[in-house]
């Protein structure tokens, strides 16, 4: 499926507010409401909207600790990645998992309920033999800027 201008205004809305009407979001990409609704299906078969979700609010649920983990592996073969994948693919407060060029490996980003709990994770971690040389944690004081959705209409101008 080609994308045109449309679809990815259609995206870009969706994002934003999945809960929106078929017709207010007809109304702010410039079709009428039946056509529209056939792009977001065709949207939906193809993959490019995988679900709808809930933003929660956490700190109105209770204090958490966000920590970025820069790790480095003993070694780099095929076999050492996927070791190491699939023992943190099992940790349920790891929210992100990035393999990145530069100065080490893996940045991981946790959400915990605190230090103590992100210590006991990344003891079981190093415990397990799964290949890390090294890591360095940065824990997040505040975060001024963060977004829910991506900028599709300037990242895929058509």
């Amino acid at each position: 499926m080609k994308l045109d201008r449309i679809d990815i205004k259609i995206l870009h809305q969706l994002q934003k507010n999945g809960r929106i009407t078929n017709v207010e979001l007809a109304e702010l990409v410039n079709l009428s409401p039946s056509p529209c609704l056939m792009r977001v299906k065709k949207l939906q078969a193809e993959g490019y909207i995988e679900g709808y979700t809930a933003q929660i609010n956490v700190s109105k649920l209770g204090q958490t600790l966000t920590v970025f983990t820069e790790v480095t592996l003993k070694n780099h073969r095929q076999v050492d990645f996927a070791r190491f994948l699939a023992a943190v693919k099992k940790i349920e407060q790891l929210l992100e998992c990035h393999l990145v060029s530069g100065g080490y490996d893996y940045m991981l980003k946790f959400v915990t309920s605190g230090i103590g709990e992100y210590q006991e994770i990344m003891e079981k971690l190093t415990d397990m033999d799964i290949g890390i040389d090294k890591y360095f944690s940065y824990v997040v004081l505040k975060s001024p800027i963060v977004r829910a959705h991506m900028p599709l209409t300037t990242l895929f101008q058509m």
